[in-house]
């Protein structure tokens, strides 16, 4: 599989965000979906939006109830591909809105180049990251829990509208892995697959760091990108459906 989705002649730069404060979940997909809208409409430029969320877990398209062991968490119905997830601080989430009618409308190949891009963003700290056809994110082996063992450092769930991207991938920087005890991380539930972060791992990685790597591999794959600019910031009247609060039972 080719990776890398190039940014087209005359195509303007991805804008690049990073919020430095945790953003509400409905704030985010509501501005996300607004500004999407917009790129599909031509009147935005793509954008990659760096941030973190307050504690909360994310049911996708394929999410069973039966895999919210215990709701400690607020639990959000979204759009986006993929089952049960947890959010919070410590994890970087990036919200990547690029329009693959521009590049290679190839959904796959943006999966796969997103796997690429933690891939090498894991890379520059020391760590190997690997891509499992029957897993979707990106993977580390833990020989010292067991033979066998693996655990998944990023996750990634995405939904495309009008051939524009939304959602995208969660890097676990340092997160307090004890809070995705919660739910089922992903519907992966045998015992030797578990959850990591580069903390975890040993690696005393800060955010600014992480987002530092991730900005230059994101080029290296997907074209140039620029600061994003005062006219393009949240502000933007989200149109349409948000993410919604769900009830959901404790087994």
């Amino acid at each position: 599989m080719i990776v890398g989705l190039p940014l087209p002649a005359g195509l303007a730069p991805v804008e690049w965000r990073v919020s430095d404060s945790p953003v509400a979940y409905e704030e985010a997909v509501a501005t996300m979906e607004a500004r999407a809208t917009a790129i599909a409409a031509g009147s935005a430029p793509e954008l990659v939006w760096l941030l973190e969320h307050p504690p909360l877990y994310t049911a996708g398209t394929s999410a069973k109830a039966a895999d919210v062991i215990e709701a400690r968490f607020p639990v959000y119905e979204t759009g986006r591909g993929g089952q049960l997830t947890y959010h919070g601080p410590g994890q970087r989430v990036a919200y990547v809105m690029i329009n693959l009618k521009h590049r290679n409308p190839d959904v796959r190949r943006f999966v796969v180049s997103l796997e690429e891009w933690i891939i090498r963003t894991l890379a520059s700290f020391g760590v190997v990251g690997e891509r499992r056809d029957e897993r979707i994110g990106v993977w580390v082996g833990r020989p010292d829990k067991n033979e066998g063992c693996e655990d998944k450092v990023a996750a990634i769930g995405i939904r495309v509208k009008q051939w524009v991207t939304m959602h995208g991938m969660a890097f676990n920087v340092a997160p307090d892995l004890a809070h995705f005890s919660g739910i089922v991380p992903c519907g992966v539930s045998e015992k030797r697959y578990g959850v990591t972060s580069l903390r975890d791992l040993g690696i005393p990685a800060s955010m600014a760091d992480v987002d530092k790597v991730l900005r230059r591999e994101f080029e290296k794959l997907f074209g140039q990108t620029v600061d994003q600019t005062v006219g393009n910031t949240e502000n933007i009247s989200p149109p349409g459906r948000t993410a919604r609060s769900v009830s959901v039972p404790s087994r």
